[in-house]
């Protein structure tokens, strides 16, 4: 099982950045995914999950109304357009897979695979 991430990069306060998340490496299964991040002190938190069918997604109240996830099931890969970037949206974002049928887990340690990780940087 593989995750790569990318979309990453520096931007001003009030920005957008998209990242995505190529997933190989499942066979067949369902899983769902989700991102996290972890600003530099801090604990891994969750930003966003979605559900393996895409049905249901679930945002930390930081980010709601500002970040959207989808996936393209086709493609396996799951992406995060992330508009209107705070200075304390600054990160290394990561993306996680776990094989369930239910709606993506909240808590990293439900995750068994993950991605690199990808640095977001929001300046002000």
């Amino acid at each position: 099982v593989q995750l790569q991430a990318s979309g990453g990069g520096s931007v001003q306060d009030g920005g957008s950045l998209k990242l995505s998340c190529a997933a190989s490496g499942f066979g067949v299964g369902i899983f769902a995914m989700a991102w996290f991040r972890q600003a530099p002190g801090k604990e891994r938190e969750f930003v966003a999950g979605i559900n393996w069918a895409g049905r249901f997604v679930g945002y930390t109240d930081s980010v709601k109304g500002r970040f959207t996830i989808s996936r393209d099931t086709t493609k396996n890969i799951v992406s995060l357009q992330m508009n209107y970037l705070k200075p304390e949206d600054t990160a290394i974002y990561y993306c996680a897979a776990q094989k369930t049928t239910a709606p993506a887990d909240t808590s990293p340690g439900g995750y068994p695979h993950w991605g690199q990780g990808t640095l977001v940087t929001v300046s002000s």
